[in-house]
């Protein structure tokens, strides 16, 4: 009873309560900018335009996107690999018998974001 109660919590609950609560927070960070940018605007005495520039969020550089795909790329791959190896571990090898096509889907997408990454930083030093 106990073991399925906590299946339950982490396939349903816990998922739709981090989607809710990562909602909600860029809920609340809109209506803050909405709220200052209305108060400038009333004000007069700021230039709002300027104002909402400054108020937007941060855009990555071409180097930040491309260290976060080489990220992507290693956990990603790093993950399949083990994954893998742990199929071959006698105590694990009939147990979960799903680690073997997860493990190389997981590969193939690290895989995929190594590709991006090499066909990217290329670019981008030309």
């Amino acid at each position: 009873m106990s073991h399925d109660l906590v299946s339950i919590f982490v396939s349903a609950i816990m998922p739709i309560a981090i989607v809710a609560i990562v909602f909600i927070n860029s809920m609340n960070r809109d209506n803050k900018r909405t709220k200052i940018l209305i108060k400038a605007i009333e004000s007069n005495n700021v230039d709002a335009a300027k104002l909402a520039e400054l108020l937007q969020k941060p855009q990555k550089t071409p180097r930040e996107l491309l260290n976060r795909r080489l990220l992507l790329a290693c956990r990603f791959s790093f993950v399949g690999i083990a994954m893998c190896l742990l199929s071959f571990v006698p105590q694990w090898h009939n147990v979960v018998p799903i680690t073997v096509p997860l493990g190389i889907l997981l590969l193939a997408v690290g895989l995929s974001y190594l590709v991006v990454y090499f066909v990217t930083r290329r670019q981008i030093n030309d």
